[in-house]
């Protein structure tokens, strides 16, 4: 019973350095820096490593871990299906089981690789070593593959003020690393102590694991010392939260109701109707807050991804983003559907798209988003999965956009992503290779009702601000709408589920991070390091085994 309880603790452990239910305290974060040490003491105990089936009971404590791991994370996937997926009754709770069950993988294989490792070697220590390499490779892989990133364990620190210096560095995958480690530490001193039967020796180990423990106390504490104060905000946005029902019509057919919403929101995100307000951040502050009003004529304004007919080749929405940004004088970033003819289908193509407009109302350009939400804005194998249509009730079919450009405005180069983009470091980073100054991130997180999904994708978008050393400008249907500064300090927002304008304060920077030229150069790393061990590993224990049968023929 302790053997199968160690994973499921593990489990439970690393929930708590994530959102659960709103905006996470940051003293919970701790819980990630020894999470994992259940998990890793059940692999390596002898119970398990001189089991008949050591390889299937390593991986079958890692993937217990997983499935439960991802069952409490991602439950949101099944509200998220429940009502809006026209699926049938215990179909959503299905799916989020076979959602973690597949994701749950990455746990399994984590568990495998460690047992290879402790079996080729003779030594749990060696395994412990190896553990943050391969942690790390996997979350590539989960990125890469299965291209789920969500909530890997590095995002857990990003109200650390300490640790979160790797990410210009390393991406969150640095983070990772290091917290891997240190579970990993305190894992093998744990095993050390009890396989010490002298008093004195034991005593040593126990003194180690105090120094040990102090040290990730100390890091683990981070979130309580502030990044240096960025007060240079010399350019100033509105960004749009309307708050529209993702489950309503909001087509606004009915005669009238186009130019009465039309007019509600352009009036709510003009310079008239926020002159009078003053914004501090509706959430728990990471930073000092910043107090704006709105000036005459602000640099941007920002209008999100929302469930609006805004469609590019539409007169109406053309004569209203003209005449928002002729009245304000100012440039438009506005969530909606780009259009397209594409001559090898002989068709038109659709795309979810941010489309932007200068000063004087002409269209700038338009970023149509690459990386879609399978089931949710595309079907892949459609001609396979038919049933699938089903998922996608309430959602368009969107091809993919092709180009990651920048969009020069006032001078200044801006980049613009599209919600689930955001969980993605690799393909955000670009945008400030690129020489996008300021990131602005347009999403509808409103998909995710009240659950945890709002606020963990609050929390992955504040590292890209960090990893890019990026003001990072977030507009969202419903929330969190909020300006994040180049250390992932939220500096002002609007409350969830409040129809508002903010009026934000950022800046601009062209530095270039060596992440943002370099990407995932040290997760890949962890990749060589981990296929070389593991490859090394699995021939020893071929050999081995090998010998033993040539030994037991011979007898």
């Amino acid at each position: 019973m302790k053997l199968w309880g160690a994973p499921v603790i593990s489990a439970a452990l690393l929930e708590l350095p994530f959102p659960i239910a709103g905006p996470m305290p940051p003293w919970r974060s701790v819980f990630a820096w020894f999470g994992l040490v259940p998990l890793l003491w059940a692999l390596l105990k002898p119970e398990t490593v001189d089991c008949e089936r050591p390889f299937r009971r390593a991986f079958l404590l890692g993937y217990l871990c997983g499935v439960l791991w991802y069952m409490g994370n991602c439950y949101w996937v099944r509200d998220t299906m429940l009502h809006y997926g026209d699926m049938p009754t215990g179909a959503p709770t299905l799916l989020l089981m076979a959602f973690s069950l597949v994701l749950g993988l990455y746990f399994g294989l984590f568990g495998l690789g460690l047992m290879l490792v402790r079996k080729a070697t003779g030594h749990p220590h060696f395994a412990l070593v190896f553990a943050p390499f391969l942690w790390t490779a996997l979350e590539l892989a989960g990125a890469r593959i299965t291209s789920v990133p969500w909530d890997q364990l590095g995002y857990s620190q990003v109200d650390n003020g300490i640790v979160n210096k790797l990410a210009p560095w390393t991406g969150v995958y640095g983070i990772t690393f290091l917290l891997v480690g240190a579970n990993a530490l305190l894992a093998g001193l744990m095993q050390a102590a009890e396989r010490m039967q002298d008093h004195v020796a034991r005593l040593r180990i126990r003194s180690w694991h105090f120094v040990v423990v102090l040290g990730i106390i100390f890091l683990a504490n981070g979130h309580l010392i502030q990044s240096r104060s960025q007060t240079a905000s010399p350019a100033s946005a509105i960004l749009l939260q309307p708050n529209l029902d993702v489950g309503g019509d909001n087509e606004w057919s009915a005669p009238g109701q186009w130019d009465q919403h039309i007019a509600e929101i352009t009036y709510l995100t003009s310079a008239s109707g926020t002159a009078e307000k003053s914004y501090i951040a509706g959430i728990p502050q990471t930073g000092a807050a910043l107090v704006q009003s709105t000036p005459a004529h602000p640099d941007l304004i920002v209008w999100p991804e929302a469930p609006s007919p805004f469609a590019e080749n539409d007169p109406r929405f053309q004569k209203a983003m003209a005449s928002l940004a002729i009245t304000d004088q100012a440039p438009l970033i506005v969530g909606g559907i780009g259009s397209d003819y594409s001559q090898d289908q002989q068709q038109w193509l659709d795309y979810n798209s941010a489309m932007v407009f200068a000063p004087d109302g002409h269209r700038v350009g338009r970023y149509d988003k690459i990386h879609l939400v399978p089931f949710g804005e595309y079907i892949p194998f459609q001609q396979y999965l038919t049933f699938a249509h089903k998922l996608t009730g309430k959602v368009s079919s969107f091809s993919r956009g092709t180009d990651r450009s920048t969009f020069r405005l006032n001078g200044h180069r801006y980049g613009v992503f599209i919600c689930y983009e955001a969980v993605f470091a690799d393909e955000v980073r670009h945008f400030a290779q690129l020489g996008a100054e300021v990131l602005v991130n347009i999403s509808d997180d409103g998909w995710y009702g009240d659950t945890s999904a709002p606020w963990q994708h609050l929390n992955m978008v504040r590292m890209r601000a960090i990893e890019n050393r990026r003001w990072l400008l977030r507009a969202t249907n419903n929330g969190v709408t909020a300006a994040i500064d180049p250390y992932g300090r939220v500096r002002q927002s609007i409350p969830r589920h409040q129809e508002d304008a903010l009026p934000a304060q950022y800046g601009f920077r062209d530095d270039v991070t060596f992440y943002s030229a370099h990407g995932n150069v040290f997760a890949w790393l962890c990749v060589l390091v981990s296929a070389a061990i593991l490859l090394w590993c699995l021939k020893r224990t071929i050999r081995n085994f090998v010998e033993r049968r040539s030994e037991s023929k011979v007898r």
